[in-house]
């Protein structure tokens, strides 16, 4: 899979360190290997978009190297395969010895995956399910700013799913611990890879059942009501949770 650029090689080149990503000029490098200086490095092909190869690149730039999130506004398709290839840098990068005897990894030439010459035991690439919900009481929907987040947007609420966990009771869990509230009417909507760091967003939607809002101050700032129309600063297109949002205030409309 893996192979050394000769500086013919054309196509999107991910280069990625460090959950960062290379961004000269501010986009995803495209075209030919040479005039971006990449030949004599090792890379894989990790897919294709526009017709034209996508390159994985494992290797740190002196410059230029900034967070995933610069082009989350990107493409959908191409910011998946950008972010599929971040994860695979970051799994590579946190595999080179064995956890069970430590021993050094060799990579697998027929799968992503991580081998060890010594015990035999094999590493795939680690997802961890999360899940996220819009939740709606009657025109309004729950807003919440995160701890994490910056820049002032609010978003729907979300969490890692736990262990011996069914996604549903991972909705119900997450939204009583950060907002103090019972949700009803719970259904799934879609899922996206989320790069930040290896994650499967699956979301759902759900209707307000009872409590009064009371937030977790280590993981929320603030939470609260707002009306379809009236809402503050929100999460960019492109992201499952605008979706989860739009669909809300389109609920919101036609109650």
């Amino acid at each position: 899979m893996q192979q050394q650029i000769t500086g013919t090689e054309r196509g999107w080149w991910i280069i990625s360190y460090e959950n960062r990503i290379w961004l000269p000029e501010g986009e995803l490098p495209f075209g030919i290997a040479v005039q971006w200086s990449l030949q004599g490095k090792i890379a894989w092909p990790i897919g294709e978009w526009q017709g034209e190869k996508v390159w994985l690149i494992c290797q740190k730039m002196t410059s230029d190297m900034v967070s995933l999130r610069q082009i989350i506004s990107s493409d959908s398709g191409l910011f998946q395969l950008a972010g599929r290839g971040m994860q695979l840098a970051e799994f590579y990068r946190s595999h080179r010895y064995c956890g069970y005897c430590g021993s050094e990894m060799y990579h697998s030439v027929s799968e992503w995956a991580c081998l060890c010459h010594h015990c035999h035991e094999r590493y795939y690439p680690q997802i961890a399910p999360c899940i996220i919900v819009g939740i709606r009481r009657n025109d309004q929907i729950l807003l919440a700013q995160h701890q994490q987040h910056r820049g002032g947007i609010y978003t729907v609420l979300a969490g890692f799913v736990e262990v011996g966990e069914t996604l549903e009771e991972a909705v119900s869990r997450e939204v009583m611990e950060e907002s103090n509230i019972k949700i009803c009417n719970l259904r799934y909507v879609a899922s996206q890879p989320w790069p930040f760091p290896h994650s499967l967003m699956m979301a759902f939607l759900a209707d307000y059942d009872s409590g009064e809002i009371r937030h977790d101050p280590k993981e929320l700032i603030s939470a609260d009501w707002y009306r379809y129309d009236q809402l503050p600063l929100i999460p960019p297109a492109n992201t499952i949770a605008r979706r989860l949002i739009e669909d809300t205030v389109a609920l919101c409309r036609n109650a």
